[in-house]
């Protein structure tokens, strides 16, 4: 939580140095220094107790100062005097499409305007289109960005738009017969939340291709049609830009594209160094501007000496050094899972009856499934006694009887109450095979208070996994207020799994959250918390997630066979 507000205030220091016409560089600094500590590994304030904070790539001497002042005092006062000469609700005003920072402090200096509402006022009014630098179209772009903004609220969730983008890309194919194509951006990084959607296509015929994408049922608003890009609104309100370039060069547009704009200027710098220069259509020779490769994106890294990257480790985090060391990790892969932990059942607040839950998982060559009901307390979430925590077991048992292939794994998902103790009685938690424990009220509390809770949990024998461990929900809801480096390491202390929980709006470990709980030596578990079994499919927003994380086969206990994985489950216990 506190690196998301150190980072926020950063970015709001460089929203107002734009406005105020500061050099680019000062701008990009504190930009870069923002990004650096949203997706650090470990709490900026344990970071700068330890007095590293200029250890972080991107934090200099001044930066680092003002970091210091704000974490030591609450307070930062160079944004404070920056706001002194624009006021802070301005900086609101860039959220929307078309109004940049210089924009904004135009509609400020010029009309007074501080807000959304201000914005609709003075465009109804027609009074955009008389300023400098603007004129009516750029007033009917603004009147749109902020349909667009109302309408999106945020950006859309990965679980929302890579099925929307595979559609799309299916019926290019289906229409073109193309057989390079590809989605690029964020969504081939697979972050959790998506901005605008970029496709890649490779084609000599690139006008009948913008033919078929401006002309799909998805299609809401033609933006832009070029000969080599166009874009389009699809009706959900997200915007698709698509790009047709040479076969010679789509390896290249495709790395171009993909990587992070971080992870691609800092391969352009090493680039440059070797004698070379990286475009979007190839990589090139300085001397004799020479084309040497561009056809396949491995071409671009094996040039420079490198292994080449997943698309979901390119956010310059230090896969770059790694790859030009041949040290890069196997990331886990979607067939690594041996099963799943946590999934409900029509018992508690699921749609989908147990055998119909397991024949799923069996369908995806699963070898054990953990029925994982809600517990008593959550009536909301039909929540089961222990009485009926035995009527189910005797459904469970007769699949296991009859279905050698798949076994089904007994167990429950228990609310851990305000005081940090369990719903359910130790005598009956003794009796099952996977005990799941999550936070599902009492959520506002303070930090002290859901850490202990989360303790109280981890230090029951019975409790294997954390469910949901921040409980966030992307767009909605920010996670608890918790302790989480005290988390992950009482999760190690106590021998505790954490989940990441594939529910497209949870993600919940996030990507650096995962990767720092398993550089402390925790396994993760991937769980889709399915309540239906077409859900089940969510487990590869978990997968994308812990790739995003680093994390490799051996990190996540869900990989191990169902007799290595028995011994994962009972050490805890044992071992009270």
């Amino acid at each position: 939580m506190k690196n998301r507000e150190v980072a926020k205030l950063l970015e709001d220091i460089a929203t107002l140095l734009e406005m105020k016409g500061e050099s680019r560089f000062r701008v990009v600094a504190y930009e870069e220094a923002a990004r650096r500590i949203e997706s650090w590994p470990e709490p900026i304030e344990e970071v700068w107790k330890k007095g590293k904070l200029r250890e972080i790539p991107g934090i200099g001497e001044s930066i680092a100062s003002k970091i210091e002042e704000y974490l030591s005092t609450g307070k930062l006062s160079y944004l404070e005097e920056l706001t002194r000469e624009i006021p802070p609700e301005v900086i609101q005003l860039t959220a929307i499409p078309g109004v940049g920072p210089k924009t904004a402090k135009l509609l400020y200096d010029q009309l007074g305007i501080k807000s959304i509402e201000d914005l609709e006022k003075a465009i109804a009014e027609q009074k955009l289109r008389q300023l400098p630098r603007l004129g009516a179209k750029s007033e009917e772009k603004i009147r749109k960005g902020i349909e667009m903004f109302k309408k999106q609220s945020g950006r859309m969730l990965l679980g929302q738009a890579l099925p929307l983008v595979e559609e799309i890309v299916g019926a290019i194919q289906e229409k073109s017969g193309v057989t390079k194509i590809s989605p690029a951006g964020s969504i081939r990084r697979m972050k959790e939340t998506i901005g605008d959607i970029d496709i890649l296509v490779a084609s000599s015929v690139p006008e009948s291709i913008m033919k078929i994408f401006t002309s799909l049922p998805q299609v809401r608003e033609v933006i832009a049609r070029g000969t080599t890009k166009s874009s389009i609104v699809t009706q959900e309100g997200i915007q698709v830009d698509l790009r047709v370039v040479e076969e010679a060069s789509f390896g290249a547009a495709l790395q171009y594209f993909t990587g992070s704009k971080a992870h691609n200027i800092k391969l352009r710098e090493i680039a440059i160094k070797k004698g070379f220069k990286i475009n979007e259509y190839g990589i090139f020779r300085l001397d004799n501007d020479k084309r040497v490769g561009g056809e396949k994106e491995e071409e671009i890294y094996e040039t420079l000496g490198m292994e080449w990257i997943p698309p979901e480790m390119r956010e310059d985090q230090g896969e770059i050094e790694l790859a030009q060391e041949k040290k890069l990790p196997v990331l886990i892969d979607i067939d690594d899972l041996q099963g799943d932990l946590h999934v409900h059942s029509d018992w508690s607040d699921g749609v989908t009856s147990i055998e119909g839950m397991a024949e799923a998982a069996l369908s995806r060559g699963y070898k054990y499934l953990a029925i994982c009901d809600h517990t008593q307390s959550l009536a909301v979430a039909s929540g089961l006694s222990p009485e009926e925590i035995w009527e189910r077991r005797k459904e469970i048992e007769q699949w296991n009887q009859k279905r050698k292939e798949l076994r089904l794994l007994d167990g429950v998902e228990v609310n851990i109450m305000s005081d940090g103790s369990l719903d359910f009685p130790d005598s009956e938690l003794d009796k099952l095979e996977v005990i799941v424990a999550g936070l599902h009220s009492g959520l506002g509390q303070g930090e002290e208070k859901i850490t202990r809770r989360l303790e109280e949990a981890m230090r029951n024998k019975y409790v294997q996994v954390i469910s949901h461990p921040t409980g966030r929900i992307l767009n909605k809801r920010d996670a608890y207020q918790v302790n989480r480096e005290k988390l992950f390491y009482l999760a190690k202390e106590t021998n505790t799994y954490l989940e990441i929980n594939s529910q497209p709006e949870r993600l919940d470990l996030g990507d650096s959250d995962a990767r720092r709980a398993r550089d402390l030596g925790v396994k993760l578990v991937i769980s889709t918390d399915a309540h239906d079994s077409r859900s089940l499919d969510y487990i590869r927003y978990g997968v994308a997630q812990a790739r995003r994380a680093w994390l490799q086969k051996e990190d996540v206990l869900n990989t191990f066979p169902l007799e290595e994985l028995w011994e994962f489950l009972y050490y805890k216990k044992r071992a009270k």
